[in-house]
C-alpha cells in the first residue's frame, strides 16, 4: 500500500512557522546537497515570542469564553468526544478560515506595512462580522486585554503603539496581529499559533462542559494538527473580496447562550 505524501509547500510552511533556519553547507564529503541546520539567535528569539503569544498563561481571558460550544452541549450538540472534535473541526474550517484568519493576514500585513488605515477599515469590518453580542463581547475584551498587554511591555515602535492605543473598540486579530509583528514573528507562524490558540481553547472549554477527560482533549489537539497548514495557506491566500462570514448556527446557539439558565462560560 502506498503512502500519502505531503506537498512542499506544506512541509515548507511547517518548517518556516518554527523557526528560521540557516542552511549552511558542509565541507565533508563530496556531495554538495548535504546540508546541516544551524539555528541562529534571531529565530530562537522568534520561536519564544512565538510560545509567548500562543501561551495559555497569556492574560486576556480566553479561559472564560467558549465561542458557542457552551450552548452546542446545553443543545445536545455536542455530547462526547466525537461531536467535539467534529464541533472544533467545523469551526475551524467553516468560521476561521474564511472570515477570521484571512482578516488577520491582511491586520498583520497593514501593520507591518505601515497601512493603518487598512487597520483601522479591518477592524471595523471584522467588529461588525461577528455573529451575536456574547462573540462581539468576547473579541472586544481580549482584544483590549492584549493591546494593554502590549503597551505596557512596551511592544513595537512609538509610532505603532500611539496607533494601537488609538484604536478602541479594537479586536483580537487586531491585536494578535501587532503583537506578532512587534515579536519579530513572521505571517505564517502568527497566523498557525492562533489557530493552535483558538483549538486549544475550545478542547480546554469542552474538557469542562461536556464534560471530557484529558486524554480525549489531547486526541481532539491532536487530530488538528494535520488541518492547520492547509488553513494557515488559504488564509495568507485569500484575498479582501474573498473573506466572506456565514454562521448561522453558531449565531443561533450563541445568541440562546447569553439567556441559558446555567452556564460556566461567558459565550
Amino acid at each position: 500500500m502506498g503512502t500519502t505524501r505531503p506537498s512542499l509547500k506544506i512541509i515548507y510552511a511547517l518548517i518556516k512557522s518554527l523557526a528560521n533556519i540557516t542552511f549552511i553547507r558542509t565541507t565533508s564529503g563530496s556531495d554538495p546537497l548535504i546540508r546541516t541546520m544551524t539555528p541562529t539567535v534571531a529565530s530562537i528569539r522568534k520561536l519564544i515570542g512565538l510560545l509567548h503569544l500562543a501561551s495559555p498563561a497569556l492574560p486576556i481571558g480566553a479561559f472564560s469564553y467558549s465561542q458557542g460550544l457552551e450552548g452546542a452541549v446545553d443543545g445536545g450538540l455536542v455530547h462526547d468526544g466525537a461531536t467535539a472534535q467534529a464541533w472544533i473541526q467545523s469551526g475551524l474550517e467553516n468560521v476561521l478560515a474564511p472570515n477570521e484568519l484571512p482578516m488577520l493576514a491582511i491586520l498583520y500585513r497593514g501593520w507591518e506595512d505601515g497601512n493603518y488605515t487598512e487597520v483601522s477599515r479591518s477592524n471595523a469590518w471584522y467588529l461588525a462580522s461577528r455573529e451575536s453580542f456574547e462573540l462581539r463581547q468576547e473579541t472586544e475584551q481580549m482584544g483590549w486585554s492584549l493591546a494593554q498587554l502590549a503597551l505596557t511591555l512596551q511592544w513595537h515602535d512609538n509610532a505603532r503603539q500611539i496607533i494601537l492605543h488609538s484604536l478602541k473598540p479594537i479586536c483580537l486579530p487586531t491585536a494578535f496581529a501587532y503583537a506578532a509583528g512587534a515579536l519579530g514573528i513572521d505571517l505564517e507562524s502568527c497566523i498557525a499559533a492562533y489557530s493552535f490558540n483558538w483549538i486549544e481553547n475550545q478542547v480546554s472549554a469542552a474538557l469542562k462542559a461536556v464534560p471530557l477527560g484529558q486524554i480525549a482533549g489531547q486526541k481532539i489537539l491532536f487530530a488538528m494538527h494535520t488541518l492547520i497548514p492547509d488553513v494557515v495557506l488559504h488564509a495568507i491566500e485569500t484575498g479582501p473580496d474573498r473573506i466572506s462570514t456565514f454562521a448561522p448556527h453558531l449565531g443561533i446557539i450563541s445568541a440562546r447562550h447569553a439567556n441559558q439558565y446555567s452556564r460556566l462560560f461567558r459565550s
